[in-house]
């Protein structure tokens, strides 16, 4: 059985990992973003990173990529998008450590979420990752379903459709945007 998740008992020994697309910035309706041009951040993203990055020692990006598996984009243009996604975090005083993707367009690959692979394989690059203190942040009931199988608590944002109904069994708790997330947890 699984503890709820108790925003008070957060500390230092914690790790955040987010979803990307729909989490960090505006999800592009049934496509994906290809280039930087069109990556937008959420209206406040750039502040809740950086109060996210002042609570959490290690924050990683988990994202599924198929736009790359299907050839649509290069694997170089994700990376290009990263690197500047990256920079305008750091620019506005968050950070974000290390970036895991997944471009295999099987969904029984071990790292297309929601299977945990990414968050194993973070686990064992990143010092100090314990996945039982850890929270999956993201829109989708496949990114709850990635913490749930790595065995993290996890947050579901309400950015891209509504939130299901609480309680439920893959999710500890419901925010409207990584903002409203990132206040509740400074003002605990």
């Amino acid at each position: 059985m699984h503890n709820m998740l108790d925003l008070e008992k957060i500390d230092d020994c914690w790790t955040l990992f987010l979803d990307r697309d729909g989490v960090i910035n505006v999800e592009k309706d049934q496509s994906y973003i290809f280039h930087y041009g069109e990556f937008v951040f959420y209206e406040r993203g750039l502040e809740a990173l950086s109060l996210l990055s002042e609570i959490f020692p290690r924050i990683v990006v988990v994202t599924n990529q198929k736009g790359v598996g299907k050839g649509l984009m290069t694997t170089e243009a994700l990376t290009d998008i990263h690197e500047k996604m990256t920079a305008a975090v750091r620019t506005g005083g968050g950070r974000i450590d290390a970036i895991y993707y997944c471009d295999a367009l099987s969904d029984d690959h071990p790292h297309r979420k929601p299977n945990p692979g990414m968050a194993f394989a973070a686990q064992q690059d990143i010092p100090g990752i314990d996945l039982s203190r850890s929270i999956m942040v993201g829109n989708n009931i496949s990114d709850m379903e990635f913490g749930r199988n790595a065995g993290m608590y996890t947050v579901f944002l309400s950015t891209t459709s509504p939130a299901p109904a609480l309680p439920h069994p893959s999710i500890d708790m419901i925010f409207n945007n990584l903002y409203d997330f990132a206040k509740a947890l400074h003002f605990r």
